[in-house]
């Protein structure tokens, strides 16, 4: 490659298979029904786990999903041809396939994990990475 030649970190496979993958979740990790709610930089998302291996799921927001809608996610993406399957990572858009559709959302910023029972949120991740229980859902965006 030609060394004037700058290309995004994120395109790049080392730094990629590098990152630490703190910030965020892996579905196929979460029990079946599971809850939760992803704030991209224009919409909140609600998800639930119908199949985490599978990547299926049950998904509201945004403007192609105003109702509870069957879905498959891909995963974490920058928009190029890497993918972070079956991941929900702040920075990274999330990729889902629905009624022979490909929605790529905007980049998430924050995670919401809700125990089986919703009571209690298992996990909580924001854009700085890593889990947390003091950050809180952007301001213009909570319910």
């Amino acid at each position: 490659m030609d060394e004037g030649q700058l290309i995004p970190a994120g395109a790049n496979l080392e730094t990629w298979s590098k990152d630490p993958w703190d910030n965020g979740v892996q579905i196929d990790r979460l029990e079946d029904m599971q809850r939760l709610q992803v704030w991209t930089r224009n919409s909140l998302y609600e998800i639930t786990v119908i199949d985490g291996r599978g990547g299926e799921v049950l998904l509201r927001g945004g403007q192609f999903f105003p109702e509870m809608t069957p879905a498959h996610l891909a995963g974490a993406t920058l928009g190029g041809s890497f993918c972070r399957m079956r991941g929900i990572y702040c920075g990274f858009r999330m990729e889902f396939a629905s009624d022979g559709r490909r929605i790529i959302t905007s980049p998430v910023q924050t995670i919401i994990v809700y125990t089986l029972d919703g009571a209690a949120r298992a996990a909580l991740y924001g854009e700085s990475g890593g889990e947390s229980e003091d950050s809180a859902p952007p301001a213009d965006l909570t319910q």
